[in-house]
């Protein structure tokens, strides 16, 4: 799945066309390197959004196309 589309669907970030510019703007990393928008994200990657002052780093346990608001939490664990 893309990084932009598991970002909205995990609810980290609300909007896909906000995941896709935070990832333009080089403030996404994952696994320590910058990532765009189309990588192809894979259970065990770390995940980090700089956004502004606030750091929110995750690790990817589930990857799935759809999730309720309830299982959106399950999809990754904060670090």
């Amino acid at each position: 799945m893309r990084l932009d589309k598991y970002l909205k669907v995990s609810r980290l970030i609300k909007r896909r066309t906000i995941a896709n510019e935070v990832c333009d703007a080089k403030h996404v990393t994952v696994n320590g390197k910058i990532a765009r928008a189309s990588y192809d994200v894979k259970v065990g990657d770390i995940i980090e959004i700089q956004m502004g002052e606030n750091l929110m780093k995750a690790e990817v346990l589930v990857v799935t196309e759809h999730a309720t608001k309830n299982d959106a939490g399950l999809m990754y664990k904060m670090l």
